[in-house]
């Protein structure tokens, strides 16, 4: 990241850096509302400290994302912020979740009123994570947590137009008794996500994947009915991954289909569910996917099945619905931008993974 780059060098100040953005937060959040809390003075007492740390005559110190301004997930993000902090990221505040009376998959909720997508202020930036997306998206910082337990890092990612990615459950501490919901990241560019992941999961960069990389295009994944624009533009984002061979779609030996995972899932959160069912469709789904990746390194669909919506809410559509069968299954999944519809909201392509393929999802959406 350029910024770490430069505050590392000395060109930057992290205290000049960090002032900056949280003077974009103050000039913009009251029409956005991406931020529940912003930290000033705390933020600008890391960022000195930051400065302190790289100053030291003789230090021997590497903080890969020395000065960077990060927004985390909720007001109790800043808990699993640590390997952050140690990398040298400077939290600068809060972002919005949904709040009371708004449905989870829906919009956010910050101090000054509801969040809004910076694309069309009449649509929501989509949820959970609807404050960091909206965030990343308009440039006030380049990093934000998120948390995804059914497409809730994917979904606002699609919606406003950044990298979203999630990670394989268990990989990474959680506290969702239910294991569904795993960290993520929103950010500006696939190379900013590849370096939170390194921060928080202590990978190595890996060796670049020999390319073109074997894929499989799915527009329903077998069960779902999404509309035709964000087929579309996926598929026209899929047709660029192949002209510049970055990928190569190849036909598996038995097309996918799989059982649609709304009920499982829904059954896994719910008290006194038929958990027993939940698990037969886990296991079945778990098999077909285990198929396709027998044939194929990654998996391509679009991210969301709509297109944002207003802030009146979602209807009886589920926006998770191509996104939450791999919360049940576990894989780690990151999204694309795809390019935009006719009325100017953006779209993602959603490529899947095996488990622990993070690396490799990152590397592919780096040569996007």
């Amino acid at each position: 990241m350029e910024i770490a780059a430069r505050v590392r060098a000395r060109e930057l100040r992290a205290a000049d850096v960090v002032a900056a953005a949280l003077e974009r937060i103050e000039r913009t959040d009251p029409q956005l509302c991406a931020f529940a809390a912003v930290w000033r003075d705390e933020a600008l007492r890391r960022a000195r400290e930051v400065d302190v740390r790289l100053d030291r005559p003789g230090a021997d110190v590497f903080l890969p994302l020395a000065g960077v301004p990060v927004a985390v997930k909720g007001r109790n993000g800043l808990r699993a912020a640590g390997p952050l902090l140690a990398a040298g990221c400077v939290p600068v505040g809060a972002t919005s979740v949904p709040g009371p009376g708004t449905p989870w998959q829906t919009w956010g909720l910050g101090a000054h009123g509801r969040t809004v997508n910076p694309w069309r202020a009449d649509r929501t930036p989509g949820g959970s994570s609807a404050g960091a997306a909206a965030a990343v998206a308009a440039g006030l910082v380049p990093l934000a947590t998120g948390g995804d337990g059914a497409g809730s890092v994917r979904i606002p990612a699609a919606w406003c137009g950044v990298v979203g990615l999630k990670t394989t459950s268990g990989r990474l501490p959680s506290g969702d008794r239910t294991g569904l919901a795993v960290p993520g990241v929103l950010a500006r560019s696939a190379s900013d996500a590849g370096l939170w992941w390194t921060a928080v999961s202590g990978e190595r960069a890996p060796a670049a994947p020999t390319l073109p990389v074997r894929a499989v295009w799915s527009p329903d994944l077998g069960f779902a009915d999404p509309d035709p624009e964000p087929v579309a533009l996926a598929r026209a984002a899929v047709e660029r991954l192949v002209a510049a061979e970055v990928v190569r779609l190849v036909r598996p030996r038995v097309p996918l289909r799989l059982r649609d995972p709304g009920p499982a899932w829904l059954a896994l959160r719910t008290p006194g569910s038929d958990l027993a069912g939940a698990e037969r469709v886990r296991a079945e789904n778990d098999r077909r996917l285990a198929a396709l990746f027998a044939d194929a390194e990654l998996l391509l669909t679009p991210t969301a099945p709509t297109a944002p919506h207003g802030h009146e809410g979602p209807g009886d559509r589920y926006s998770t619905a191509l996104t939450w069968g791999f919360n049940l299954s576990g894989h780690p999944a990151l999204s694309l931008p795809a390019g935009f519809d006719g009325d100017g909201c953006p779209a993602g392509l959603q490529l899947v993974a095996p488990r622990g393929r993070e690396a490799l999802l990152l590397a592919v959406a780096r040569e996007a």
